[in-house]
């Protein structure tokens, strides 16, 4: 049977999905993805997979893909990151008989995609993302798919989904932020951007950014054309968006936490990051067990606390309580599923300085240094934690001893150098002039005493000269050194 492509393969092998789950690291799993399924979700992705870990690490393949194949995960699409064209066929060649496409990730910005040469840093490189492409369509029995990120320019993101098109690509998703949009700086994606992609492409198109309602959903399918919409923070903190309610959250976590049994392994990590994110807005307020989420090692320690927040959550409903204790206004109690709305980003002021930029300072700046006199809540969190096996540890920058520089390299000298040497220098120069330093625990002149009164030993009872033995003196740290002293003390 030939492959399915473009419209085909979106309309039979994806069931013509229109709510999609976005691939999301260390996020969307299968016991994720699973309760996605369950509220609507018609299409989830894997997270996104390292391609060279993939070929090389069998253990990275079965817990991420191998694991369990699941009848009821599908229709489901692999992600990978990827920069080698070779590697990347040869991870998608090993990943396609567990997944209906194999995607190819050009959005993700973050700092770790940049010191890898991966995600969003490959945009400018055109032909090197052609070969790519143009490789796993005519090599993988898949679709090839790939999900992007837009450029100011709503011409060149255009020209870009073509090249790609041409490549092979059979599905394109459209992330409607550039590069920069990150963070702070994340903002509203454009969809202005994606419209103008589906007009230009005869493949499907996904939109990506601004969703976090069903009623997003729908008002983006309608002003872009798109034939599906993907969402991910809007998915974390309700995975039922798709089905257009606002459960407890306690529904959600609960149900998520027996589909994590049943769908073993789930990192710890994973399930705490869910939990966070369903509970964010009730954290605010409850931050003891913000603590103890954060601390507890088993599944059933973060079952107990979720169980805990629902309990208190219940109590206040009993109790009549307002619903919203914190200083922003929610739309909903804070016990529902809703979205987490980042705040924008600053416009520029009347004299042209731009506030986005002070943000951006400020997102950028380093921690301040501690303060001496401050809580200890001031600390880095390293430092709390020494600071809590041992109170009597001195923190502060002011009351440290300060260190006298060597004279040589500007290093710390040791504090009784005979020469006021840091240990390094200390000993060349100890070496070169014969001479002891106790404070550095060097015996250059004691042991060449020791040598000489050997040889003369030996001198007088006539017998012939030898080197000493290990047994009556300790060698030097070098051979060659000890033979130029020798050779020194003949003289």
């Amino acid at each position: 049977m030939a492959k399915l492509q473009g419209f085909d393969f979106w309309r039979t092998t994806l069931r013509g999905a229109r709510f999609v789950v976005a691939p999301m690291v260390d996020q969307s799993e299968l016991a994720w993805r699973m309760l996605s399924r369950r509220h609507g979700a018609q299409l989830c992705y894997t997270p996104m997979l390292h391609a060279q870990v993939f070929v090389r690490d069998v253990n990275y393949r079965r817990e991420n893909l191998y694991n369990e194949v699941c009848e009821e995960d599908r229709p489901l699409i692999t992600q990978f990151c990827a920069n080698d064209p070779d590697v990347f066929i040869q991870a998608a060649q090993l990943a396609q008989d567990y997944c209906d496409a194999i995607d190819l990730n050009l959005g993700c910005p973050q700092m770790i995609a940049k010191r890898g040469h991966y995600g969003v840093y490959l945009q400018d490189e055109w032909e090197l993302l052609e070969r790519m492409i143009r490789l796993a369509n005519e090599k993988l029995s898949v679709p090839i798919t790939c999900k992007i990120r837009v450029f100011e320019e709503v011409e060149k993101t255009v020209r870009y989904a073509q090249m790609l098109e041409r490549a092979g690509c059979q599905l394109l998703t459209v992330h409607g932020r550039t590069k920069e949009q990150k963070g702070a700086l994340t903002g509203v994606a454009s969809w202005e951007h994606i419209k103008a992609v589906r007009k230009a492409v005869n493949i499907p198109v996904f939109a990506n950014g601004n969703i976090q309602h069903l009623s997003d959903v729908e008002r983006c399918i309608q002003e872009t054309g798109v034939q599906g919409v993907m969402s991910a923070e809007g998915n974390l903190h309700n995975p039922a968006l798709f089905e257009g309610r606002s459960p407890p959250v306690w529904e959600m976590a609960e149900e998520y936490l027996e589909l994590v049994k049943q769908h073993p392994p789930c990192s710890l990590s994973y399930i705490r990051a869910h939990l966070f994110k369903l509970w964010h807005h009730t954290l605010q307020i409850h931050q003891d067990l913000r603590e103890d989420l954060a601390k507890v090692k088993t599944l059933e320690a973060l079952a107990d606390v979720s169980k805990q927040l629902r309990l208190r959550c219940q109590a206040e409903i009993s109790e009549g309580r307002p619903p919203v204790e914190e200083k922003s206004v929610l739309p909903f109690p804070h016990w529902t599923c809703q979205p987490y709305i980042r705040p924008a980003p600053k416009e520029p002021v009347a004299n042209g300085s731009s506030q986005r930029s002070e943000v951006k300072r400020a997102s950028c700046q380093k921690r301040a240094l501690e303060d001496p006199d401050g809580p200890a809540d001031t600390l880095s969190k390293n430092k709390q934690k020494k600071r809590s096996r041992n109170p009597s540890k001195n923190f502060s920058p002011e009351q440290k001893p300060k260190y006298i520089k060597c004279e040589e390299c500007g290093n710390p000298k040791g504090n009784k150098c005979v020469f006021s040497l840091c240990r390094g220098c200390c000993k060349k120069k100890a070496f070169k002039e014969v001479a002891d330093c106790q404070s550095h625990g060097l015996r250059f002149r004691t042991k060449a005493e020791k040598l000489k009164a050997q040889l003369e030993e030996e001198e007088e009872a006539g017998g012939p000269g030898r080197r000493r033995s290990s047994s009556c003196l300790q060698p030097l740290r070098h051979p060659d050194e000890e033979e130029e002293l020798e050779a020194r003390l003949a003289l």
